[in-house]
């Protein structure tokens, strides 16, 4: 009897507390519906105040004539480029050329000679020409680590060609250029090109430090090298310390000379050379000789 009286009892709690739960549930969903008719009331008073905004906007337009300008402008716009067939294009008026400024130059300076910063002497003026090469030829090498002195030992290890050699042809082709070969052509030790050519041949270092173009023999060296090359006992410049090329010249602490061929030519000098070694002497035997 206690026990049948005990599952009732339960039964009844459990049927209490799903009414519980119900009203809950029910009290839930009414509070979700009150909000959203509150936001639904709240969204209609803004559209209400915009569209009044928007309607005093218009009004206040209409009241300064904003609307009909607007309509008569796009009227006439429109007119026109229906006329011409192209968009409207606001037509500018040159400016006048501005006059020139005349210089500004210091009051203290007004009157005086206008300063010439060219490099180029003009013709006529100042030194001659021959003078000028001899200028341009004294500085060429200069500025070297150590002092480049040549004694009259030196002038004595000077060559000199018998005939004459005809410059920039022998290795040359018909059109004028030069023939680079990197097969058959042999390098010159003074200007490094592999091209085709006679070549001189040292008896002493019998290396490729004895290998000398024509060209740049006769024009560095005053010598031919059709004539070296007939000679069985030719020593080549290396050997008798007297080369010019820009290698030699930097291991003795010295600058390149550069092209300098034209200019000591203008001065009367057979070859590089001979301007060298026969001008750049100590002071007690410094000397300039001109040669035929």
């Amino acid at each position: 009897m206690m026990t049948r009286k005990r599952v009732r009892e339960e039964k009844k709690e459990n049927n209490d507390d799903d009414d519980d739960d119900g009203r809950k549930e029910e009290a839930e969903v009414d509070e979700e519906e009150e909000e959203e008719e509150e936001e639904e009331g709240c969204e209609i008073e803004y559209e209400k105040l915009r569209n009044a905004r928007l309607a005093e906007n218009k009004k206040r337009m209409a009241e300064l004539g904003l609307v009909d300008l607007s309509h008569s402008l796009t009227e006439v716009i429109r007119l026109s480029s229906s006329k011409s067939g192209k968009s409207v294009k606001v037509s500018r008026t040159p400016k006048p050329p501005t006059p020139p400024c005349p210089s500004r130059r210091s009051s203290r300076l007004q009157g005086a000679p206008v300063v010439s910063y060219s490099e180029l002497r003009p013709k006529g003026e100042g030194k001659t020409a021959k003078k000028g090469e001899g200028i341009a030829a004294r500085h060429a090498g200069r500025g070297g680590q150590s002092a480049e002195i040549y004694t009259a030992e030196h002038e004595k290890l000077l060559g000199s060609a018998t005939e004459e050699w005809q410059l920039f042809a022998d290795g040359y082709a018909a059109n004028g250029n030069r023939v680079y070969d990197p097969v058959l052509g042999k390098t010159c030790h003074q200007c490094r090109q592999k091209t085709l050519g006679h070549r001189t041949s040292c008896s002493e270092c019998k290396s490729l430090h004895g290998q000398f173009c024509g060209d740049c023999l006769y024009m560095r060296y005053g010598e031919n090298v059709l004539e070296a090359m007939k000679n069985k006992n030719w020593v080549c410049p290396v050997c008798r310390k007297i080369c010019n090329c820009s290698f030699c010249r930097i291991k003795r602490g010295w600058t390149p000379t550069g092209a300098l061929y034209k200019k000591v030519k203008a001065l009367g000098y057979k070859s590089v050379a001979h301007y060298l070694i026969l001008t750049r002497r100590g002071k007690s035997e410094e000397k300039e000789i001109i040669e035929a």
